[in-house]
């Protein structure tokens, strides 16, 4: 249980493998889906017809107000943090932080940083990445990367800026991110549209499945749904997963200083969420 609530957290997965090009002007993206201010909070929990919903812990990501430089460039400072709850802090504590520094236009990360408490494990880790140079530089490694590569909080936001309009169900893209000192490349695959009752609400909604790695937690390479608005924000409304009895959910609760108005919402639930364009 402990880490597929990790793992739905982080909300992108992989398999190992590319191949490292030479380093290329930077790209520019345009970028409709989110901006400075942007917080999105989410709450985490099993759900059975046994137990109903039992929270395990909360989680956010939010695009701090103001531009920050670095590298000499404007960037979005992003923050991603998720913690246990009530009684899964008694067997199996998290407390994680991410941070990401990602420039405005060519929507890439230059820096890095991760605080991660599970349970027991500890990890911190700084990556600077020299995106004009091909290299990604941590506490423990010196490594070449592709041109424009992500890391795990920064390839999300990317992913939302990404014009799917002409996509057709059972199609997929891949998206890549470095983490512990390797890339990774995960492949999503779209299924289509629905609608989803939600706290917040009934929303329009676009759904995928993310591959992640078969092993001890899933037995098979896409056990995941991913849910985001059908309207220009792409707000991530609820990741959920099958497990042995029951399942695993993410679940939007909140939401504030989004880029534009939450069309894809159709109906109002008893959540907090308020569209304001800048």
């Amino acid at each position: 249980m402990n880490k597929i609530i990790v793992i739905i957290f982080t909300a992108f997965f992989w398999v190992s493998g590319t191949t490292v090009n030479h380093a290329q002007p930077l790209r520019k993206i345009e970028n409709q889906a989110f901006t400075h201010g942007e917080k999105l909070t989410f709450r985490v929990y099993y759900q059975s017809l046994l137990t109903g919903k039992v929270t395990a812990g909360e989680a956010s990501l939010e695009v701090k107000g103001s531009p920050v430089t670095k590298s000499g460039r404007d960037t979005y400072h992003i923050v991603g943090a998720g913690q246990s709850k009530g009684a899964f802090n008694l067997f199996f504590k998290v407390d994680d932080r991410f941070e990401t520094f990602i420039d405005r236009e060519a929507i890439i990360p230059w820096y890095f940083i991760r605080r991660t408490r599970e349970g027991g494990y500890k990890k911190d880790d700084e990556v600077t990445f020299r995106q004009n140079n091909g290299l990604a530089i941590s506490r423990n490694a010196v490594k070449k990367i592709p041109v424009n590569t992500q890391d795990i909080l920064s390839v999300f936001y990317y992913a939302r800026t990404l014009d799917i309009s002409d996509v057709k169900p059972n199609e997929s893209f891949p998206l890549s991110f470095y983490l512990d000192d390797s890339l990774y490349v995960s492949k999503i695959v779209f299924l289509g549209r629905e609608q989803l009752k939600t706290e917040l609400g009934t929303f329009n909604c676009l759904k995928f499945k993310p591959m992640v790695i078969k092993g001890e937690v899933f037995s098979e390479p896409y056990p995941m749904e991913l849910y985001i608005t059908d309207d220009l924000n792409r707000l991530p409304v609820m990741v959920k997963s099958a497990v042995i009895v029951g399942s695993v959910k993410m679940e939007l609760v909140s939401f504030e200083g989004v880029r534009n108005p939450v069309t894809a919402r159709i109906t109002q639930g008893n959540g907090n969420g308020a569209a304001s364009k800048k």
